[in-house]
């Protein structure tokens, strides 16, 4: 059985949005999910409780590798606020859906989201 996957899906795998590593960041996270083994790092630098500059990588799936893409896109210019607001079904939106078997992927994305800002926002 294939899956198939949206446009936007597939331009995030084929181009992905701020992906590296990010130089000064206030906020560096990194999950793993347990049952396949998929990781994904974000790191956040922020300037006046917004989300000046968003990094991932991504080490697994493409459904990972999209989500991380669209999560640091989405990121940049939020407030923490609006970062934190997030659900798993606004990655899963912004990567172009995905379909039932790789929700994990969005899951992993919003857990490291998690992790992230609770870091930022605990900087002085």
């Amino acid at each position: 059985m294939s899956v198939t996957y949206s446009d936007t899906f597939k331009e995030h795998l084929a181009n992905p949005r701020n992906a590296g590593t990010l130089e000064g960041a206030d906020a560096e996270a990194e999950q793993t999910n347990p049952v396949c083994g998929d990781r994904l790092r974000l790191a956040l630098r922020v300037r006046g409780g917004r989300v000046e500059s968003a990094r991932f990588l991504a080490y697994g799936c493409p459904p990972t590798i999209a989500c991380g893409s669209a999560l640091a896109g989405m990121l940049e210019g939020m407030t923490l606020e609006e970062a934190a607001r997030l659900t798993r079904s606004d990655i899963t939106e912004a990567a172009g859906g995905l379909p039932p078997r790789k929700q994990h992927a969005a899951a992993l994305a919003y857990e490291t989201l998690q992790e992230a800002l609770q870091q930022a926002e605990a900087r002085p």
